[in-house]
């Protein structure tokens, strides 16, 4: 079985963070494991507090990780102040695994900021080198490149000024414009396009940590980055179609909607 490791933030109420990474790896067939950089306190509707992990324990889980298990994809999530992002830059040097898949997770779903501004130059210094493929959305991508985005002409061009600060492939996506939901992926050399119909629902909590996941989990599955951000576009398209009405807020994507569906499909061939 292949495995891969999630370095996030903990979303108590279940939708995002460390724990839609772990259904979306087990969704895949990847068996799941994590490293806790944060503890937020958080539901459906807003985020009541944050408490980050010390530096010196990130690194500890991170050694106990690697130095047991081989890791074939990493996600990396939410890092929310400098001395996180140094933490885990100095471990992922050091055991140099495969796969990286950045999320530069800045806010949440409620718009409540989850990485200190202060951050994102370390971010851009020490992370995104390190990423085989970076996932931003259209607000982050703006606070990474500079550039303001309101076409795909713009996304683009953000893409390629992203993808001169050292990572290897940029997947811009298009959650947050107006239209279908068009995502864009530079690889230095072509972009590639991966459309979607949008789907008119408020339960989309998790769904930027759910899509790097499942990319994470299609590159561990030895798919090229074509491929894999297609297999993953596709299932987080499902399960934002398939989203569940829980909580009084955004609620969360349908991780499971498929195995659910074919399991129902036979039990009722075995009635």
């Amino acid at each position: 079985m292949k495995k891969a490791l999630t370095i996030a933030g903990s979303d108590c109420s279940g939708g995002a963070g460390i724990q839609a990474d772990l259904k979306a790896f087990s969704a895949h067939g990847v068996f799941g494991m994590s490293v806790i950089v944060s503890v937020v306190a958080e539901n459906t509707s807003r985020v009541i507090d944050i408490q980050d992990i010390t530096p010196d324990m990130i690194r500890k889980q991170i050694d106990a990780v690697f130095e047991d298990i081989e890791v074939d994809a990493v996600k990396i999530g939410m890092l929310s102040q400098p001395s996180c992002m140094q933490a885990v830059a100095e471990k992922l040097k050091e055991y140099k695994p495969q796969n990286v898949v950045v999320d530069p997770v800045m806010y949440a779903k409620n718009g409540c900021p989850l990485m200190q501004p202060e951050a994102i130059d370390t971010l851009i210094e020490v992370i995104i080198p390190l990423a085989d493929v970076l996932t931003p959305n259209i607000p982050e991508a703006e606070k990474i490149s500079g550039i303001e985005i309101n076409s795909p002409a713009e996304m683009e061009q953000a893409a390629k000024r992203i993808y001169e600060m050292g990572a290897k492939n940029v997947l811009m996506k298009g959650g947050h414009a107006a239209g279908d939901a068009l995502d864009i992926l530079y690889d230095g050399k072509q972009f590639y396009y991966y459309n979607a119909e949008r789907i008119q629902t408020k339960n989309t909590h998790g769904t930027g940590c759910t899509y790097s996941s499942a990319i994470a989990s299609n590159l561990a599955l030895g798919m090229n980055i074509q491929a894999a951000v297609e297999q993953a576009k596709h299932y987080v398209t499902t399960a934002i179609k398939h989203s569940l009405s829980i909580g009084k807020g955004h609620g969360p994507t349908h991780h499971f909607y498929e195995l659910y569906k074919n399991g129902l499909k036979t039990i009722e061939k075995s009635k």
